[in-house]
């Protein structure tokens, strides 16, 4: 069984949301860990752990990050990490499709991501990588993230309809 463990220097953890319905902004968590555990060279009997430090959501806007942190949203708090356990993957092809508990909030539900393996290679240093793209789309109010308001024509500020996208590199160790 060989340990992967991620390179947050080459790894991104954003996220997209409708704002106002017409437009879309995009979060990112700064402080994340993850790893990957597999005795299959293609991955396919991966087991997979996640969590992000809620305390470093950046969204570009200092007064939109110190309010997702608040109760309205994250709660960091009572609830400074947000989690993800795989519990099983299929493999397509290149492709998976990654099953596990998302935990936000103390709220853990079932989520599937979409996973584009990219590739395993030994980079200049003699360590072993490998890079995934993961996808994916929850509900922000299944987690207690319900804060709401109206615009003035009746729209959601925010939508409820959050999508994942994970540009991964995890180094063998």
């Amino acid at each position: 069984m060989a340990t992967w463990n991620i390179d947050p220097t080459h790894s991104e953890v954003q996220f997209k949301v409708k704002h106002l319905v017409i437009s879309t902004v995009t979060g990112s968590f700064d402080t994340f860990s993850a790893t990957l555990e597999a005795s299959a060279d293609d991955f396919s009997d991966a087991k997979v752990t996640f969590s992000a430090d809620v305390d470093s959501i950046n969204t570009r806007n200092a007064q939109r990050d110190g309010h997702l942190k608040s109760g309205d949203f994250f709660d960091a708090a009572q609830y400074p990490t947000l989690s993800f356990e795989s519990t099983k993957i299929e493999k397509a092809g290149s492709d998976y499709k990654l099953s596990g508990n998302l935990t936000i909030r103390n709220t853990t539900l079932p989520v599937v991501l979409d996973v584009d393996y990219g590739g395993t290679t030994v980079d200049p240093y003699g360590q072993t990588k490998a890079g995934f793209e993961i996808s994916g789309k929850v509900n922000r109010k299944d987690f207690g993230l319900t804060w709401s308001a109206l615009t003035e024509a009746g729209g959601l500020v925010v939508g409820d309809d959050i999508r994942l996208q994970l540009s991964v590199q995890m180094v063998k160790a």
